[in-house]
């Protein structure tokens, strides 16, 4: 476990934000944060300079580890080619960027190849380096099937659900469905019958049926046998991958606002300057409030690695400019950027950087149940640490007490 250390700066996280702050750590975890005034040991000792920064405190700004509920790659790798030393690399490389905590999303594909793909990620969830997996697909939309093959897509079948929690055990977190096709319902259930939360998402559901969905995973999630502190169902990408809000035809966005406002539910922003407006992103923090919102990245193998020919699950995907588009269809095919950058973006958009921050940890670590783990710097958490400069920049990340330095790019 990692060594006594001592870090100083600015703290933002979700319980705090002091100029001049303290986090202690020793065997992995946090023993103290908060003002350094307020330390009673020596601030001095195991002070230490591995994040590659200035050893003293100015302009330093120290942040909790981030946790990303949705993406499906990096540095090269993706999660459904069913590698386990690929889902090692895209992991590994994701903490050194600051995501310390995350979910391996596997895009829609044919059951065995699906089933591989979670056994894969099983073992990687097994070796703690992600949270779970999480499944986007196969029970979606047709109509708004984004960049999934809309051959593969399926009608929802609880017993091919049995064989992907046979497959998965406890490692599925969760799953993005759409609203409306036959038979979601017994799957919401299913989901949450077995402590794994629906997500509403690539759907072209109407306000009514959207609620419903929401409310039926909320109330599955409250009597679920493993129910844990704070879990509610989620909103994959709110407005991609769904109808646009109209004033005559509301049809999911609607519902889904409505949830968060409540606190029924969380809704995923992928606030990356690509797949949604700057004003959009202020104006979803202003109506539902950073408590209900969980920025996410939807990463693909391209992040991290310059523009060029990728592939996400079966489908030929072109980065250009860090916007990654399918090849046959031209529809945005996931996200480049890591999550400290989509927290730069909303920052930039006008979100208050302790909002973002909240909404790029303790939201999702929530959601996770893992709030007591991840998410924020408080005493008895895993050590998490994401030390930037005053412009966001990334200068040093603390995964469980030890320095992360990113591994070898996988191809250039």
């Amino acid at each position: 476990m990692g060594k006594a250390q001592i870090l100083r700066g600015r703290i933002v996280s979700n319980t705090m934000d002091i100029d001049d702050g303290l986090i202690a750590v020793d065997g992995g975890h946090i023993t103290y944060a908060g003002p350094a005034s307020g330390f009673r040991g020596d601030p001095d000792a195991g002070e230490t300079s591995s994040a590659g920064v200035e050893s003293g405190p100015a302009g330093r700004i120290l942040l909790p580890g981030l946790v990303d509920l949705h993406c499906h790659g990096a540095n090269g790798s993706d999660f459904s080619e069913g590698s386990v030393e690929g889902a090692r690399s895209a992991a590994r490389y994701l903490h050194s960027r600051g995501t310390t905590t995350l979910l391996a999303s596997l895009v829609t594909a044919a059951p065995a190849d699906l089933l591989r793909n979670l056994k894969a990620l099983r073992q990687v969830e097994e070796e703690g380096l992600i949270a779970g997996s999480h499944l986007e697909g196969p029970f979606l939309s047709a109509g708004q099937c984004g960049a999934h093959d809309p051959a593969l897509l399926l009608a929802p079948d609880t017993g091919l659900m049995g064989e992907l929690f046979e497959a998965a055990g406890p490692s599925l977190a969760s799953m993005t469905l759409a609203a409306e096709l036959p038979g979601a319902p017994s799957l919401v259930d299913l989901l949450t019958a077995h402590g794994a939360l629906p997500s509403l998402g690539h759907t072209a559901a109407d306000h009514p049926a959207a609620a419903a969905f929401l409310e039926r995973a909320a109330a599955g999630l409250a009597k679920a046998p493993n129910a844990l502190m704070g879990r509610r169902p989620t909103v994959t990408h709110l407005f991609n991958a769904m109808p646009g809000l109209h004033h005559r035809s509301p049809g999911p966005v609607s519902a889904c606002l409505s949830a968060a406002r409540a606190g029924d539910a969380v809704v995923e922003l992928i606030a990356d300057g690509v797949h949604l407006a700057p004003e959009t992103v202020k104006t979803v923090f202003e109506l539902v409030g950073a408590e209900n919102i969980a920025l996410v990245t939807d990463s693909m193998a391209a992040t991290g690695l310059r523009d060029g020919q990728y592939r996400l699950g079966a489908l030929a995907v072109t980065v250009d400019g860090g916007v990654a588009r399918v090849d046959d269809t031209g529809a945005i095919a996931g996200g480049t950027a890591t999550l400290l950058e989509v927290v730069r973006a909303a920052v930039a958009a006008g979100v208050s950087l302790r909002n973002a921050v909240t909404s790029a940890s303790a939201v999702p670590a929530a959601v996770l149940g893992r709030s007591s783990q991840a998410g924020d710097l408080r005493a008895g958490m895993r050590a998490d640490v994401v030390v930037v400069d005053p412009d966001l920049n990334l200068a040093g990340v603390l995964r469980g007490g030890e320095w992360v330095a990113p591994p070898r790019q996988n191809r250039s």
